[in-house]
């Protein structure tokens, strides 16, 4: 078993056009990202995927590994698929998906992520999560919460407040999906293989595909946030993080 690593990234963003090529402390987002990706170990290679010329020169200005998509991929986990199959990997291989926009990640985050497949070879997708303790980040749509099962899977994603607490009398534990992916090749295809259901629609959420289609997520809780850039004034705090740790990736 083989762990690919791929960062998708586009430039094109509603909220945020060139937010990969945005200098955060005097590097690239993107450059933060895929640095501390390579930080891990225990990938067997990492590459950034994307639609647009600009960001494939950027990344590899500063030495790292790119591969062009085509445009009109309706999410990041789509796109990576095109990478595999340009790339011919395995059927045994495991495919990681890390997020273009946070580029102070913790990269403990990973073998949260990757031990369930130690314990089970066949787990089709793995998530992670963080523990929410501010009430403001329970309310912000930016953050996707999600509810899991007794067994460890999740049951929803959404941008709302889940679980609802009615009478505000539970002791609800709320955890932010930080986003980072763990799929087997065969997930990966069925995935793409599916097309976009009416909750990923609404929520516009990619990984409600796989729980709309009976693709089973495995839920980690992680004790490290990974706090993503959606706007630019969240260049700002990104940069305090980077700045306190003296911009040090390890």
């Amino acid at each position: 078993m083989k762990f690919y690593a791929f960062i998708p990234a586009r430039y094109d963003s509603s909220r945020y056009p060139g937010k990969p090529l945005m200098r955060i402390a005097g590097k690239m987002m993107i450059q933060h990202v895929y640095e501390r990706a390579c930080c891990y170990k225990g990938f067997e290679d990492i590459f950034v995927v994307t639609d647009d010329k600009r960001i494939s020169d950027a990344v590899f200005d500063f030495g790292g590994k790119a591969i062009m998509s085509s445009h009109g991929h309706m999410s990041g986990t789509d796109r990576i698929y095109e990478a595999v199959n340009k790339l011919g990997l395995d059927a045994g291989d495991i495919i990681v998906n890390i997020q273009g926009d946070q580029p102070v990640f913790d990269i403990r985050i990973l073998d949260s992520l990757l031990q369930p497949f130690d314990l089970d070879p066949a787990t089709p997708v793995v998530t992670v999560g963080f523990r929410i303790k501010d009430t403001s980040d329970i309310e912000n749509p930016n953050n996707v919460k999600t509810v899991i099962s007794k067994q460890g899977y999740a049951l929803y994603f959404s941008r709302s407040v889940i679980p609802c607490d009615r009478d505000g009398q539970s002791n609800v534990i709320y955890y932010k999906h930080l986003g980072f992916y763990a799929y087997s090749m065969d997930a990966l295809k069925q995935f793409t293989a599916s097309p976009a259901g009416m909750l990923e629609s609404a929520e516009k959420l990619e990984q409600l595909r796989f729980l709309e289609n009976s693709i089973p997520i495995r839920f980690v809780e992680t004790l490290y946030d990974s706090p993503e850039v959606d706007c630019p004034e969240h260049i700002y705090n990104i940069e305090k993080a980077l700045i306190s740790m003296g911009n040090i990736i390890s």
